[in-house]
């Protein structure tokens, strides 16, 4: 037999702190704007590099996953995200320690078995109904072409 939900949710409201939501807000929101902000700075320096914009659009993802990455490696991206939450996550950054995470936790299991089967546990779902949802979005946006 199923515990009553108002016992259940009165034993979580004891057991869990409060969650500082404004605060917890405001970090991401200041976090996410930083690494906003420093792929702006590296357009802007790319592009006063003299690089064509269509290679600075490739550079400056790649600088920042290149960063994220070995943030991650180093352990400073897991502290950073502690405190700024989805700040770290929702831009490209929180991607590429969504694929270099499980690569560093597995790597004593081997090359295969644990880094290669582990890579894109957490990153895999995200690629896959990321193809799925621009594929989707494509036929629609064919049919809108078509039909006009």
């Amino acid at each position: 037999m199923l515990p009553d939900n108002k016992i259940y949710n009165n034993y979580v409201k004891a057991v869990t702190p409060p969650s500082p939501k404004i605060k917890d807000f405001l970090w991401a929101f200041f976090v996410g704007g930083i690494i906003c902000t420093i792929g702006q700075l590296l357009f802007i320096l790319y592009e006063n590099l003299g690089i064509k914009e269509t290679i600075v659009k490739m550079l400056v993802p790649s600088t920042l996953v290149f960063f994220a990455a070995l943030l991650t490696g180093i352990g400073v991206f897991d502290k950073i995200a502690k405190h700024a939450g989805a700040g770290t996550l929702v831009p490209i950054t929180g991607f590429a320690n969504a694929v270099a995470a499980p690569a560093i936790e597995f790597k004593n299991e081997g090359f295969i078995l644990g880094v290669g089967a582990n890579l894109f546990k957490i990153a895999g779902p995200v690629i896959a109904y990321g193809t799925l949802a621009s594929v989707v979005y494509g036929i629609i946006f064919w049919l809108m072409q078509t039909f006009n």
